[in-house]
């Protein structure tokens, strides 16, 4: 690199000593030309300030050299000293990536010495344990034929001391296993049926328990008659009307008796039929709002009410089937669910009654595994017969069930309806479903007015015969009445004492009520050590 600098630099010293040399050659020639045309001293002067010229040519062109060539170099030499660290750098540069593919490749042979390691001890561990297995199996060869031969001696021993042959005693003893085994087996079933009749009867109570807990209902409490509020007693005048035309007017429209006395500001209608009964107040309440009150006005609005009871009967069928989930109903069979609306039974609403025998054997029927829709479809529909048993002798099951097949239900859910008040037998297990949920719906307490009575009075009368006894501090009766707790006094009463007394109380109890189910008594004594730290 250092020639190459000076090897281009020697251009330009070679152009200024060319210079120069053309000047003292031009020195010379002009002097030489002097010499010859002119005098010698003017000559000699022209000839001295060329040489003169030339040398001091010279001279600045060695100095010039001198500094370009100084130049050069320096330029050289850093140049020079740029590319050695670049060199430098490279050189560090692939030093360390040799360095870490130098380390990678030790870590590597590093686990590849410790897998070859791994691998050698579970070789040898293997290699062991094959020959451990080895040594064992030969034991256990030895071991079965010395069992084998064991059993012979003992068979030939045994058959000398009982002089039966080998036949013989297997016979022996597989005739008392055969009897052992029946004896067990005999017993076995008898538990297994025990432990199935007891499983049953706690799941079928867990199965009523649920489907009672997940249905909570109103009920609406209706009789054979409503009241009429009046704004004012001279309105029944004006119902009444001229010599009674329109009070007569109105009972021949709608069926009713209308029942006009001292009562103030009221008129009762009364009907069997709450359908009529309902179509009369409506029809009333609009009259006295309008304030014309004539037989022709009559006719039309009982007529007009006649036609909105008829649309709301079947609205509400059609609701009914839409919240239980049950489709594909003949209308008629939905008009005859809409005026269960207007049905009622020791003061509970039937239609609403239906909707929850409906919900109750949908849920057991889920529990059990058997047709739900089948179980609601019956549920729904097991009471159709009470919209018409005032206008049909009969059953209202048995009415209701003709109805159902008349409309192409299906055969179990026209059994159902037939036999769930025993007027059949059941002969299916929906049959039975709506049994129990039909009972269910009706016995659970608060829905029939004559169930809540007895259920009143049996409450009370747990709680009498339980402070009856000796003893006793207090009772409640808890759990709807099939659970009866009671405290005792634990001075009077030991623990012995105790448990004699709630056997005494169980006892009477089932003497003196009616219930169904079970009632559980549980005694409880307590005794508390109080003191104070002061």
């Amino acid at each position: 690199m250092h020639i190459r600098g000076v090897r281009a630099i020697n251009p330009q010293i070679y152009l200024c000593i060319g210079i120069a040399a053309a000047a003292l050659i031009a020195g010379i020639g002009a002097g030489t030309y002097l010499q010859t045309n002119r005098s010698g001293s003017k000559a000699r002067k022209v000839v001295s300030s060329a040489e003169a010229k030339a040398e001091e040519i010279m001279k600045t062109a060695e100095k010039d050299s001198k500094v370009i060539y100084q130049n050069a170099e320096v330029e050289a030499k850093e140049h020079f000293i740029e590319q050695m660290k670049e060199l430098e750098r490279e050189t560090r540069k692939r030093q360390i990536e040799y360095e870490k593919t130098e380390n990678r490749l030790a870590r590597k042979e590093e686990a590849l010495e410790k897998k070859d390691k791994f691998l050698d001890k579970r070789e040898r561990t293997y290699t062991h344990k094959t020959k451990e297995l080895s040594n064992r199996q030969k034991s256990i060869d030895k071991l079965e034929t010395r069992r084998k031969d064991l059993i012979k001696e003992q068979e030939t021993e045994l058959a000398r001391v009982s002089g039966l042959t080998q036949q013989e005693a297997r016979e022996l003893i597989i005739g008392r296993l055969e009897d052992e085994a029946r004896k067990d087996a005999a017993s076995g079933i008898r538990k297994i049926i025990d432990d199935a009749r007891d499983q049953a009867d706690m799941k079928a109570k867990e199965i009523i328990a649920t489907a009672i807990q997940r249905i909570s209902s109103d009920f609406v409490s209706e009789t054979t008659v409503s009241v009429v509020s009046l704004p004012n007693d001279e309105m029944k005048g004006r119902i009444i009307g001229r010599e009674g035309r329109n009070i007569r007017a109105l009972e021949a429209a709608t069926g009713v008796d209308l029942i006009i006395d001292d009562t103030p500001e009221a008129v009762i209608i009364s009907a069997f039929d709450p359908i009529r009964r309902e179509i009369a107040a409506t029809a009333l309440n609009r009259l006295i709002s309008d304030g014309r009150i004539h037989p022709a006005r009559i006719e039309e609005i009982v007529d007009k009410v006649q036609k909105e009871i008829d649309k709301s009967i079947r609205e509400a069928g059609e609701q009914l089937a839409f919240e239980v989930g049950v489709q594909g109903l003949k209308p008629e069979l939905v008009r005859l669910l809409g005026r269960l609306k207007y049905r009622t039974s020791y003061g509970q609403n039937v239609l609403q009654h239906s909707k929850e025998v409906a919900f109750i054997a949908g849920m057991m029927a889920s529990e059990l595994g058997v047709n739900t829709k089948l179980a609601k479809r019956a549920g729904l529909l097991h009471d159709i017969g009470k919209a018409v048993d005032h206008e049909i002798e009969g059953s209202h099951a048995l009415i209701g069930a003709e109805i159902a097949q008349k409309f192409n239900e299906p055969r179990e859910v026209v059994r159902a309806m037939a036999a769930h008040h025993g007027d059949e037998p059941p002969t299916t297990i929906e049959a039975i479903l709506i049994q129990a949920a039909d009972a269910l719906s009706a016995a659970r307490p608060g829905a029939r007015r004559e169930i809540l009575e007895s259920y009143l009075k049996r409450l009370a009368k747990l709680e009498e015969i339980s402070t009856s006894f000796r003893g006793v501090e207090k009772s409640y009766a808890v759990q709807a009445g099939r659970e009866i707790r009671i405290i005792v006094t634990p001075e009077d009463i030991s623990d012995d004492e105790m448990a004699l007394m709630a056997r005494d109380v169980a006892k009477r109890i089932e003497q003196e009520l009616e219930y169904p189910g079970e009632i559980k008594v549980t005694a409880i004594r307590e005794s508390r050590a109080v003191e104070y730290a002061r």
